[in-house]
């Protein structure tokens, strides 16, 4: 029983890694940049800078300096896991607008217990027999985008995108996807739709443990992790976004929906094989320097802990706040990801930062 109980983070660690087939590479669907963070991830319509590579690949060409990056650093569920998140993109020709990016995305739990080998063959407990892993997620994102026609109202992109998951020495992933990405820019209405994991990413894992640690796994009952494989399978996202401005103040509204085939009851609009997931998010600005924004998603009718046999209604929502100051953006999110107790705890920042040549600097007013 102390073994079981010894190895369960372990355990864990390797069934959410290599068994739970519905959250594969489930690090990707936690979105990137506290502006999205605060609508709620609505901005499928309206991404305009370098996390456009994340949300909407088409939105890169919208990007005004020739170089730009992108920075984001969060610790969720009660400062267990730290979300790190970089990205430059480069703008190529002005001529039917073209940009490539490359993006960097990881989520890890670091310092885990290694505990099966805590208790010796002979009973005694030896807590030097501790060590410590590191549980990793792992995305290089290379994006492409591009204008199309004369007026550069509509632009087209797409990713390739490179995963590694890691569970310290014992057990690695490694998989391959594609995005495909369109947005149509109007004078006050925007429409995007991306679709992720097209060709389904494909993730293939092995696994190596000593005879020691199998052995440790049969005594207590447990299965041994042996080589596997998981598939992610498409979903697209569409978005429509109205935007306009009033005197010094700018304005901009969106709703997304998600389509999937994730299969869960707890969705507003499900089916048998699909779901329709929606989110709304705003944002209000002044002088074009500071911002306003909320979003609400996670709209879903949950099983009542009170009594199993009614649903309860829920809704969350997001806020945010963001600061331009010249070639520099600060922006900040409340969120409730990672949330411990249903507490929002998740504070997230992120910055962006244009590099523009000198000769271009000194034009800018």
């Amino acid at each position: 029983m102390k073994k079981i109980f010894l190895t369960s983070i372990l355990l864990c660690t390797f069934i959410l890694g290599s068994e739970a087939q519905k959250f594969v590479n489930e690090f990707l669907n936690i979105g990137v940049g506290a502006r999205a963070h605060g609508m709620f991830g609505s901005v499928v319509a309206n991404v305009s800078d370098g996390t456009s590579a994340y949300w909407n690949t088409a939105g890169l060409t919208e990007i005004e300096s020739p170089l730009q990056l992108n920075v984001m650093h969060a610790k969720w569920f009660g400062d267990v896991a730290n979300y790190d998140y970089i990205s430059i993109a480069k703008k190529l020709n002005s001529k039917n607008k073209t940009v490539v990016a490359f993006s960097f995305i990881r989520l890890g739990v670091d310092n885990i217990p290694n505990t099966l080998n805590l208790i010796g063959p002979d009973g005694t407990v030896d807590y030097n027999r501790v060590t410590n892993f590191s549980a990793s997620d792992y995305a290089g994102i290379f994006s492409y985008a591009r204008t199309l026609g004369a007026s550069e109202k509509l632009s087209v992109g797409g990713n390739i995108k490179i995963i590694h998951r890691s569970i310290g020495s014992f057990g690695k992933s490694w998989g391959f996807g594609t995005d495909l990405s369109l947005k149509y820019k109007g004078d006050h209405i925007n429409w995007g739709i991306s679709a992720r994991d097209i060709t389904t990413t494909f993730n293939a894992w092995t696994f190596s443990l000593t005879e020691e640690e199998k052995r440790v796994f049969q005594t207590t009952g447990n299965d041994i992790p042996v080589s596997s494989s998981e598939v992610t399978l498409p979903r697209v996202i569409i978005g429509g976004a109205y935007h306009g401005t009033r005197g010094k103040v700018s304005y901009l509204a969106e709703l997304d929906l998600t389509i999937s085939s994730n299969r869960t009851k707890a969705g507003v609009l499900s089916g048998k094989n699909f779901n329709v997931d929606p989110s709304f998010g705003f944002e209000l600005g002044y002088l074009n320097k500071v911002f306003l924004r909320g979003g609400l998603g996670n709209i879903q009718s949950v099983i009542n802990p009170a009594k199993t046999s009614e649903r309860v209604f829920e809704i969350q929502p997001n806020v945010g706040l963001g600061l331009k100051l010249g070639r520099l953006k600060i922006d900040y999110a409340l969120a409730n990801i990672g949330s411990v107790s249903g507490v929002l705890v998740s504070h997230i920042f992120s910055l962006s930062l244009d590099f523009v040549p000198n000769e271009l600097r000194s034009k800018t007013p």
